[in-house]
C-alpha cells in the first residue's frame, strides 16, 4: 500500500525523538534492557484494549469509538517510540532492517504456497 503524503520519516522522527530525550537528559535512563522492557510494557497497553472483547466487538468498537481508536494509536506510537530508541541504541537503521525482513519472509513464505493458510514456514 502506497501513499502520496508526504509524512515525517523514520529517520526524522527518530532525530527529534532523540533531541527531546537529551533536552531532558534521560538517556542515562535508556539503556537496551529497559528500552526493551518499556517496549514490551507498551505492546502490552495496546493488547489491554482488546482485553475481554470478542473479535467482532473490537472490531465495532473501532469503527464507532473515536476515544478507542485515538488510545489504540496512542499506544502503536508509543511502540514505534520505543523501537525507534532501540534501533539508535543497538545502531541499526530500523528502516532498512524491516524491508531486509520481509524479503525474507517472501523467501520463507512463497505467495503459491502460503496463500490462504497460517503455516508456519516449515510446514509449508
Amino acid at each position: 500500500m502506497s501513499d502520496n503524503r508526504q509524512g515525517p520519516t523514520l529517520r526524522s522522527l527518530t532525530e527529534r525523538l532523540i533531541a527531546f530525550r537529551d533536552a531532558r537528559d534521560w538517556a542515562r535512563f535508556h539503556t537496551l534492557k529497559d528500552l526493551l522492557l518499556s517496549l514490551s510494557l507498551e505492546a502490552a497497553e495496546a493488547l489491554e484494549l482488546a482485553q475481554w472483547k470478542r473479535e467482532e466487538e473490537l472490531d465495532a468498537a473501532l469503527r464507532e469509538d473515536d476515544a478507542l481508536r485515538a488510545r489504540l494509536r496512542e499506544e502503536c506510537a508509543d511502540v514505534l517510540l520505543y523501537l525507534l530508541l532501540i534501533a539508535e541504541k543497538a545502531d541499526f537503521d530500523l528502516a532498512a532492517a524491516a524491508a531486509e525482513k520481509i524479503a525474507l519472509n517472501e523467501k520463507k513464505y512463497p505467495a503459491d504456497k502460503a496463500r490462504g493458510r497460517a503455516d508456519k514456514y516449515t510446514e509449508l
